[in-house]
């Protein structure tokens, strides 16, 4: 009876679901039928469009599953908990379904035997689709003696299924499972710095995201206008958890890997070995900030004919051929004065370039007016103070002067900077150059920070933007207030015998009021705008796999996050890459100082215990005091280690026998192997090609350790294990969650020769 009365339950809330979803389509259809044409109408219709679009995405994505579990309390009161809060449709609005992110909704994950928090009975509840597949029940008051017939021996059973259960390729929301130590870290107060570390499985990319959906539940108001951002390591990885989210209701959080958070600049590039350490360095903002000052010259070239009359030594000049009024110097001193004045402003580059620029005009001006205005009798300037304004005209328009302003302190844009320093890298010792000097302009990762840091020194002058947008907007004042006259002409009329006491346009509103409410209205969401926005200020910033950021990256992603107010994920046991910080205090300590909190998870939720001893094993040869975190479960089935003289056909065989379909299951199976092998055995590999971001979807893929990180497949096969680093090794061995083979064909490194 219970079980039918749970299908009446769901049976009734997806009818709900159903409702509001055909409320939210007509509501669109009928905005989008609208036959109002001016702008306020189509404002009104626009942000109708989004709001009911919206609420369509959260309710489309929220309905897998949408109710998994039940709260009992003692004193009588039940609810029911979901993905997403569901209302029913009666006068108060009572709830239907609890978001699983209320306060209410805590006993959930948190109330145990020792600490019912008010529970008589927490029940999970397992769907497929919208039919109820399974009833779990928990007592937590062991006084009351009333049964279900759906109470397990195990508590755990429903995290061991979903730990058991087929990968997919996808990540998959953990609302149903969510511990109580991960639950704590979700719901940690929204301030601060806040550092997740633990191992290999142990849920830090699920509590990261569950933790950006909480935050835009609990801080809706701030985080919707200002955003999340979210920064994987590889598009695989962002591939693979792009579903979370949505399936819990928020679909507009930003997810981007570092290469992409330069706007209109996708690194697709791969540098040299050393190479990106090199750039990752926080000595790179000074070098950069060098290589601008480099630009902001001095004339090095003494004019032609000078000091002939003289046995003055002449001093470096510009030559300035003007039209009307012959050849003009710019001089060293000029330029010097004219650097100085624009440096002691503080401002980047291009925003004080105006400043070299007007000091030289003056000083061009003065010389002219010296020249032409000279007493020959040695008397005042004979020109006025008229004149000279005049000159100082003639002077800032000409092509000539600035001509010769551009040579000295020449506008510049970052990719033009960055370009050029890479191909001359200039201020780095020789054998740090070597390492980064290229001709072409294929955008590495490494290069985005660079990028970054030379639009922060260069600044962007906008002023003839801003002008353009000037004219334009008296453009449609000056329209709005013709508009304005022929509707005051056409009630300029007076009935007999009283008093016009109508209202005219121009009595409610003027002119540029009214061309502001025709301007256009920029509908795009929070994610796009901030994406197409290189100073956009995040609410919140989330990036996982941290360990592996250079101190140039954290320098672009402090100004994307000034509140600081972040959530960072990783695990320093698993830094590969050579630019990484791996110390949570190097990271932080330039930004934050020791103002951060770290908490540990110590859980492993994915990796069986006989794959973690091996995994451990490895990384206990180079550091012998290392700890692994503890496995919930165990298969029974040991890693097996095979040695071969033919690689490409010993993997060929090993995917076929180990294919993620064993013993009926679905699945996905990973061939990690380093990246000179994945030519050789991309050809034996089902649908498999070298050189592509991997489909995650398919049956097999083929990955180096790097693109493995934050992922988890049911089969695992490291090939050469020799060859790879032994932090990268550590990741490779730890992606399993059911079956792990080895195969070599040379030596094995330490903790992996002495298994069988």
């Amino acid at each position: 009876m219970e079980f039918r009365n749970e299908q009446q339950f769901i049976d009734a809330l997806y009818a709900r679901l159903d409702d509001l979803r055909d409320q939210a389509e007509h509501a669109v259809q009928d905005a989008l039928a609208g036959t109002g044409s001016g702008f306020q109408a189509r404002l009104e219709r626009d942000v109708l469009v989004a709001e009911q679009s919206g609420l369509l995405s959260a309710l489309n994505a929220g309905e897998n599953g949408l109710c998994f579990g039940r709260l009992e309390f003692s004193d009588g009161r039940d609810h029911h908990i979901g993905r997403i809060g569901i209302r029913q449709d009666d006068a108060d609005r009572t709830p239907l379904v609890l978001d699983w992110r209320a306060e209410v909704a805590r006993p959930f994950y948190l109330a145990t035997g020792h600490f019912p928090m008010g529970l008589r009975r927490r029940r999970h509840i397992t769907t497929r689709g919208r039919e109820v597949t399974a009833l779990h029940d928990e007592i937590l008051d062991l006084t009351d003696t009333e049964r279900t017939g759906h109470e397990g021996a195990d508590a755990d059973a429903v995290l061991l299924a979903a730990l058991d259960a087929a990968r997919t390729g996808r990540m998959h929301d953990i609302v149903q499972t969510i511990q109580a130590e991960q639950d704590r870290i979700i719901r940690s107060p929204h301030r601060g710095v806040l550092v997740v570390e633990g191992g290999p499985g142990t849920g830090k990319t699920a509590v990261a995201l569950h933790r950006a959906a909480y935050l835009l539940y609990a801080h809706r108001e701030l985080l919707a206008k200002r955003g999340v951002l979210i920064v994987g390591p590889n598009p695989a990885f962002l591939g693979y958890i792009g579903e979370v989210l949505p399936s819990l209701g928020e679909t507009g959080v930003l997810l981007s890997t570092l290469g992409e958070l330069f706007p209109g600049v996708r690194a697709t590039g791969t540098d040299r070995p050393g190479a990106a350490a090199v750039k990752g360095r926080a000595r790179m903002a000074e070098v950069l900030a060098r290589v601008v000052r480099d630009r902001q010259a001095l004339p090095e070239t003494v004019p032609a004919g000078s000091g002939e009359d003289s046995a003055v030594v002449p001093e470096p000049a510009l030559e300035i051929d003007h039209d009307d009024y012959g050849t003009l110097l710019l001089d060293r001193t000029m330029a010097y004065e004219a650097r100085d004045r624009a440096r002691a402003t503080g401002l980047p580059h291009n925003l004080a370039r105006p400043y070299f620029a007007f000091r030289v005009i003056d000083a061009l001006t003065q010389q002219l007016a010296d020249r032409l205005g000279a007493d020959p009798f040695g008397g005042p300037n004979l020109l006025g103070a008229d004149d000279v304004a005049q000159l100082g005209k003639e002077i800032a328009t000409s092509a000539e002067v600035h001509s010769a302003i551009d040579s000295l302190w020449p506008p510049l844009t970052p990719r033009r900077l960055v370009a050029d320093f890479l191909a001359d890298p200039t201020h780095l010792p020789s054998h740090e150059a070597d390492l980064i000097r290229r001709a072409t302009q294929d955008w590495t990762p490494a290069d985005i920070p660079l990028l970054d840091e030379a639009a922060e020194l260069l600044g962007f002058d906008d002023t003839a933007q801003r002008a353009a947008e000037e004219r334009r907007r008296q453009e449609r004042i000056a329209y709005a207030q013709g508009v304005l006259d022929l509707s005051q002409g056409s009630e300029s009329y007076e009935f007999e015998d009283m008093e016009n006491e109508f209202l005219a346009a121009h009595d409610v509103i003027d002119a540029e009021r009214m061309a502001e409410r025709y301007e256009e209205a920029d509908h795009r969401s929070t994610a796009e705008r901030a994406a197409a926005d290189r100073t956009w200020a995040f609410g919140h910033v989330i990036v996982d796999e941290a360990q592996e950021l250079s101190e140039m990256a954290w320098r672009l992603l402090m100004r994307r996050c000034p509140t600081r107010s972040m959530t960072l994920v990783g695990d320093p046991a698993q830094t590969g890459d050579e630019a990484g910080c791996g110390s949570w205090n190097r990271i932080l300590d330039p930004y934050v100082g020791d103002r951060f909190e770290l908490v540990r998870l110590g859980v492993n939720y994915r990796t069986p215990a006989e794959i973690m001893d091996i995994a451990a094993a490895v990384l206990r040869a180079r550091h012998p005091g290392f700890e692994p975190p503890s496995s919930v479960r165990s298969t029974g089935r040991r890693p097996w280690v095979r040695a071969t003289d033919d690689l490409a056909r010993t993997v060929a065989d090993a995917v076929r026998d180990a294919t993620p379909a064993d013993e009926g299951r679905d699945g996905r199976l990973a061939v990690i192997a380093p990246r000179p092998l994945h030519e050789a055995l991309a050809d034996v590999l089902p649908g498999v090609r070298a050189g592509e971001e991997p489909d995650l979807t398919r049956s097999v893929v083929l990955l180096d350790p790097r693109q493995a990180k934050g992922l988890e497949f049911d089969s695992v096969l490291v090939v050469e294990p020799a060859d790879h680093e032994p932090s990268d090794l550590y990741v490779a061995l730890t992606r399993a969650t059911q079956t792990l083979g080895v195969i070599h064909t040379g030596r094995l490194p330490e903790g992996l020769d002495a298994q069988p």
